[in-house]
């Protein structure tokens, strides 16, 4: 109970009292029902919207769906909230990504009959479909389908005509409804990129309709966007929440904003389509960045494949809107100011380093506690990873993904280095401290310390340096402080990797190529343990982890070498 208690205090007094004042308010019954008035009248369209990124297909039946690796039938109206289902599965079903996903156009009959279905199976207010997140992106998704036409491929629809033309006249009736209820439903209490869906919803919402109530919407979302980008988009281009896959997905609502832009000049301001093409420039550059050799995010943070487009699919979209990257990922030595992240690339070797603050104080529930972390690339080959993201929710998986043993970096006496628990909650958490960086000669450096075990008796501190050079990377962890302590290095490699053992403080890291690297410790034995790596949600593979552990007074330190074998 008492350490249940520090849990609460820790995590509450960062939250801004909008937050606080919101979770109570939004349960109150002091939101009005939306009205049933018929919907505003459509508006016309300038131009077709430019060709955007495809999701995924999920829609593998007419009633058959495939999210998150696991597959669901939804045969009744129940299905649509089964209390088996996971939650994030649930809302993935009410998205209705599937119709803006690869070969769409061939399942129209199954879309149109699949809203039909939804409209009558979900009243207004009821089950997890009118959750202000889910709403707004099925919001998108829909008008998507209105404004492509009913061809389903973005560009098809007529210039001139009303924006409707791939929606019954039933589906626009609720989206009318749809976006009455989330007006006043703006997920104050979360903030961060929940707000941005919101916004985004209103602003779609406010141009496909006209009159004085779409006016509203739109002026609502755009006056939460000017907001909230400029406090959310960092001036490296970083989104605040310090995920690389929320980041894209952040990025997409911007892009997707420009793209609505084109098809409605005269309802959105020129100077906030200039700050949304500004906001994806510095976006883009930060992407670039953060983006391994093989063209993937790095997992930091919450972070899986399969949820947001890929980089090079988010440039090609921003490359037909006319958005270029502020930045090229082509700098030896790149730092991410603001955000805290450094990429170190040298001959063979890319090395993303976390060095950042676990997210912005009062939203920090897609934080890991990965602090001083770094992910490692030989050519395209990912060597070194964090441990991605497999579920949301509670749950001892989802504890275990977030903890500081998934992660390469250092445990001491088996704490995390930030409190995470509860799913999405942080208590104390650790900050970075004294990042240097710089590029000498031959080789790259970077070096930062965190206090997230200061609460701890003797206040450890951990120091991490990494250093690149053309042929190896070496890196050393120090632990100063006092007392006696149980410190715990962990080097998670790549499923597809295989480490051999060569002796008590070296193996040979085995590459799919089937060239090999060696690891040495210098000073301490260098041992294995069985470890989980989740690319997607819903997948789990299993992979090893090379393992060095000290146990007595410190300070410590223990260097470790990379290089060819």
């Amino acid at each position: 109970m008492k350490a249940k208690l520090s849990y609460y205090i820790h995590t509450i007094r960062h939250l801004r009292p909008i937050q606080i004042f919101w979770r109570f308010w939004r349960k109150l019954p002091v939101f009005p029902a939306p009205e049933a008035a018929p919907a505003p009248a459509l508006r016309h369209i300038d131009k077709p919207l430019a060709a955007f990124p495809c999701k995924r297909s999920s829609l593998i039946g007419p009633e058959s769906f495939r999210f998150l690796n696991r597959k669901r039938r939804i045969r009744s109206t129940a299905d649509w909230n089964d209390p088996q289902a996971d939650a994030l599965w649930l809302y993935n079903l009410h998205y209705f990504d599937d119709l803006c996903a690869d070969g769409a156009e061939a399942r129209g009959a199954w879309h149109e009959a699949l809203i039909a279905r939804w409209i009558l199976e979900n009243p207004v207010g009821q089950g997890v479909g009118w959750d202000p997140y889910p709403l707004s992106l099925r919001v998108v998704n829909w008008i998507k389908r209105g404004l492509a036409g009913g061809a389903l491929k973005p560009g098809h629809a007529v210039e001139g005509a009303p924006s409707g033309q791939g929606l019954s006249a039933q589906a626009i009736q609720s989206l009318a409804i749809q976006a009455r209820y989330l007006a006043p439903r703006v997920e104050w209490h979360l903030l961060g990129n929940h707000v941005v869906a919101n916004a985004k919803a209103l602003v779609f919402a406010g141009c496909f309709f006209e009159g004085a109530e779409a006016e509203a919407w739109l002026n609502k979302g755009l006056a939460i966007l000017r907001e909230q980008l400029a406090e959310q988009v960092l001036a490296d281009g970083g989104h605040f929440e310090r995920s690389p896959m929320y980041h894209a997905i952040v990025l997409e609502d911007v892009l997707d904003l420009i793209n609505l832009s084109r098809s409605f000049p005269v309802a959105l301001p020129g100077v906030q389509v200039q700050a949304l093409r500004d906001a994806a420039a510095r976006m883009l550059g930060w992407a670039r960045v953060m983006t391994h050799p093989d063209g993937g995010i790095a997992f930091f943070n919450d972070a899986a494949f399969g949820i947001a487009p890929d980089v090079s699919e988010l440039e090609r979209y921003a490359q037909r809107l006319g958005v270029a990257p502020s930045r090229d990922a082509g700098a030896r030595l790149a730092r991410l100011e603001q955000s805290g992240y450094l990429r170190l690339a040298l001959g063979s070797y890319t090395v993303l380093f976390d060095a950042a603050p676990v997210g912005p104080a009062y939203i920090p529930g897609h934080a890991h506690a990965d602090s001083l972390s770094f992910e490692l690339s030989h050519g395209a080959q990912r060597v070194i990873c964090n441990s991605g993201t497999s579920r949301y929710g509670r749950g001892e998986m989802r504890q275990w993904e977030r903890s500081t043993a998934a992660h390469n970096t250092v445990e001491i006496d088996g704490q995390n280095s930030s409190e995470v628990w509860d799913g999405f909650r942080v208590a104390r958490r650790a900050y970075p401290v004294g990042l240097k960086s710089a590029e000498e000669g031959s080789a790259l450096r970077a070096t930062c310390a965190h206090d997230g075990y200061a609460r701890l008796r003797g206040r450890p501190m951990h120091r991490r340096a990494v250093e690149v050079s053309e042929g190896a990377i070496r890196w050393t962890d120090e632990v100063t402080g006092s007392g006696v302590h149980r410190v715990v290095g962990r080097i998670p490699l790549h499923p597809s990797v295989r480490a051999e053992r060569l002796s008590e403080s070296a193996w040979k890291l085995v590459l799919p190529s089937g060239e090999s690297l060696m690891l040495t410790a210098a000073g301490v034995p260098l041992d294995e343990e069985q470890g989980r790596f989740s690319p997607e949600f819903g997948m789990t593979q299993d992979r090893q982890v090379l393992v060095w552990v000290t146990e007595g007074s410190l300070p410590v330190s223990v260097s470790l070498i990379l290089a060819a074998h």
